[in-house]
């Protein structure tokens, strides 16, 4: 199976939550079924990316990572690469790069998904259509900051940074998860 076949089975399977959260996993469908490269970062119009919402053993804390580009604190993740077989491949692979943390475990279903305009490698501006997993981190986690990040730091869940995106919703959809 490609990764365009596994996106579109992975969110035809995925129920959300919220009605804006099936409108947007409509959009997704939309845009797979109209471009065959979507999970290609040279697909200039948009491309899938894949992210992890990283939290500790204990669920009460968060990794987040400070973007260089974006200049906001975010969950880790990115753009799939050739390798990457699943869009639960990749976001592992990116949680795994960006954290330096071994032994992640992700859940295969959805969390949340979001489009937004960016100027990323293309040098163009673009769009992401990120598809959210859940990562959990092992016992005693130690992050290391990549090259790709300006910080890396756990946040409590209920103390999260003043500059952050879609993070709290995130956040509160992983805890019900839990709960």
């Amino acid at each position: 199976m490609s990764l365009h076949a596994d996106a579109v089975s992975t969110l035809t399977g995925w129920r959300p939550g919220t009605e804006p959260q099936e409108a947007l996993r409509q959009a997704f469908l939309g845009f797979l079924a109209a471009r065959e490269d979507a999970c290609q970062r040279s697909c200039e119009p948009g491309h899938i990316t894949a992210s992890a919402l990283v939290l500790d053993a204990t669920a009460e804390n968060v990794l987040l990572t400070l973007h260089p580009r974006v200049g906001r604190w975010l969950q880790l993740g990115g753009h799939c690469e050739p390798s990457d077989a699943t869009l639960v491949d990749a976001a592992l692979r990116e949680a795994t790069e960006e954290s330096g943390i071994r032994g992640l475990r992700i859940e295969s279903t959805p969390l949340h998904v979001d489009v937004h305009a960016i100027t990323c490698s293309l040098g163009k501006p673009t769009r992401h259509f990120d598809v959210r997993f859940l990562v959990r981190a092992p016992v005693g986690a130690k992050p290391v900051r990549s090259a790709e990040s300006v910080d890396l730091q756990w946040w409590p869940v209920e103390a999260l940074p003043s500059n952050v995106d879609t993070v709290p919703e995130l956040v509160d959809l992983a805890l019900s998860r839990y709960r």
